[in-house]
């Protein structure tokens, strides 16, 4: 019976049993590992591995991997300063003469997006060149508080000299919402990373460009509250200037939006460096 037996092969020559079954034999570990790369949607060939590809056909290779992961780093950093400076009072300082009050002591205040603080300081401490009282990190007695802004609507009162709390919510709500951006871009670069799906790069860089823009419009808006504050009473003369929170505030938004615009570039389908500085051949 068994000598009756025969099977086809590729190309549709009989073979016998014993070649049959060597075939076959020699066939099933090749078609179950087969089965498990294509499961897995990764093959090796020469000992390397091949990057999983998407329905697109686009795929992440360890080069472009190491690109997006210096790319995120860059917005990290960006975010780092950005959460550094919102979470400061250090946005601008307010310093009345030093010797307005006739005294041995002199007050200054500066505050931020969310709290502001009164210092009181010896005019010793005070360089003899300076006029004004400050700055606010010498030694001496402080008293912060939570702006009112958020809870019962009322308006601070510094130096006699009363803010515009529209303005101030209006920066406040900016800041929130730029760093929710960041958010949603470090979410895209995370699922682009971990699912290797260069799609996710353009909404993530969408995100830190808008992030890093609304964060100077957070400036500007400050800055305009500050000026608001300034014009609202004359009786105290008032010297202010921008804080190192403000500082940390605008290197943050000029990284971010490096950041976004690194992303865009690697989301391109072809290399802009290739296109507008072509590669001459080694004949010419």
């Amino acid at each position: 019976m068994w000598s009756t037996f025969f099977v086809a092969d590729e190309e549709g020559r009989s073979v016998g049993p014993a070649a049959g079954g060597g075939a076959a034999a020699a066939g099933a570990p090749q078609g179950a590992g087969a089965m498990s790369s294509l499961m897995t949607g990764r093959t090796t060939f020469g000992g390397k591995k091949r990057r999983r590809t998407t329905s697109t056909g686009a795929s992440l290779s360890e080069a472009q991997e190491g690109k997006i992961k210096l790319a995120f780093f860059v917005a990290i950093v960006g975010v780092v300063l950005t959460v550094l400076g919102m979470g400061t009072e250090f946005w601008v300082e307010l310093s009345p003469p030093k010797g307005f009050y006739n005294n041995q002591t002199c007050l200054t205040a500066h505050y931020g997006l969310w709290k502001g603080c009164t210092k009181t300081l010896w005019v010793a401490d005070i360089d003899p060149e300076r006029e004004s009282c400050g700055p606010a990190e010498l030694h001496g007695e402080s008293n912060c508080t939570y702006f009112k802004f958020f809870t019962t609507g009322e308006n601070a009162v510094m130096f006699k000299k009363t803010t515009r709390k529209n303005l101030n919510v209006a920066a406040a709500m900016l800041a929130l919402f730029s760093l929710f951006l960041m958010v949603m871009g470090a979410i895209c670069i995370t699922m682009a990373l971990s699912k290797e799906i260069v799609f996710f790069l353009k909404p993530a860089s969408v995100c830190f460009v808008l992030s890093g823009g609304l964060v100077l419009v957070t400036l500007l808006v400050f800055h305009q509250s500050v000026l608001a504050l300034l014009d609202s009473d004359h009786t105290v003369p008032l010297h202010h200037e921008l804080s190192w929170s403000v500082t940390c505030i605008g290197c943050a938004a000029a990284v971010l939006i490096v950041g976004g615009v690194l992303f865009l570039l690697l989301a391109l389908p072809h290399s802009p460096w290739r296109r507008c500085l072509p590669q001459k051949d080694s004949s010419s």
